[in-house]
């Protein structure tokens, strides 16, 4: 595996140009654990989210964002599906416990 330095905005960070994260693990996964179903777009996420309880929440053109009227937990994950990053599905994880995980791909 070859890793590469890269500076940008003043911090230096390893990079790996074959697309494997720079620690060699690979692409994570949000997965539904109840339905062992892999969430590859925000239908589905939202889908399982209004089972539990989570409506959208106020609009922004940059965000998609759910709540519980039970509690004052709110996720926010970018609006493309394509930018969401491990730490959003953490997130989900976290506020949704025994429902979601995250995997590697």
């Amino acid at each position: 595996m070859s890793v590469v330095w890269v500076f940008k905005n003043g911090v230096y960070r390893r990079e790996n140009p074959a697309g494997e994260a720079a620690d060699g693990r690979r692409r994570k996964v949000l997965v539904h654990v109840p339905t062992n179903e892999v969430i590859t777009s925000y239908e589905a996420l939202e889908e399982k989210l209004a089972a539990l309880g989570w409506e959208r929440y106020l609009f922004d053109p940059h965000l998609l964002q759910f709540h519980q009227r039970s509690s004052v937990h709110l996720i926010s994950v970018p609006r493309d599906f394509s930018k969401l990053k491990t730490m959003h599905m953490y997130d989900i994880v976290v506020k949704t416990r025994n429902i979601f995980e995250v995997r590697n791909a």
